[in-house]
């Protein structure tokens, strides 16, 4: 179960919510990107992530990976993605959290994103491998 705490989003943020959830799980969804220069064109040079077994990868990594074997589409496969939480973090900045269920793996994902003149772009992403719902605690809980 989802505290609203981890889920908050501010109510003039609607618009960025279902902008930016329509694009997760990032490099997962044909409709924002299907090649490598689509990827390359969706990070911003200094992008880097942390992936869900704790490695760091640059962004020359992920386009290198992408070229050898394209991502999977995330509908086709069944993920669901839900639980999602924004907060802006500066005037075109913003944190998007959410949880991503591939099957069996359950992992809780954040992307700072970056949006100007109606593009946007990915600064940084990490995803984090949990074994059970139930480890979410609230402040104060």
């Amino acid at each position: 179960m989802a505290h609203d705490v981890f889920t908050q989003v501010d109510q003039d943020l609607g618009p960025v919510l279902e902008e930016l959830r329509r694009r997760e799980p990032i490099f997962h969804n044909p409709e924002f990107g299907r090649t490598t220069a689509d990827f390359d064109a969706m990070m911003a040079p200094d992008y880097w992530e942390v992936g869900a077994s704790g490695r760091r990868y640059s962004r020359e990594f992920i386009l290198r990976m992408f070229e050898e074997q394209p991502p999977v589409d995330a509908v086709s496969g069944g993920w669901e993605s839900r639980d999602f939480g924004l907060r802006r973090l500066g005037p075109d900045t913003y944190l998007l959290t959410y949880t991503l269920r591939q099957g069996q793996r359950l992992t809780r994902r954040a992307t700072i994103w970056q949006g100007s003149a109606g593009q946007w772009r990915i600064l940084y992403h990490q995803g984090t491998i949990v074994t059970a719902e139930e480890d979410d605690v609230a402040p104060g809980a």
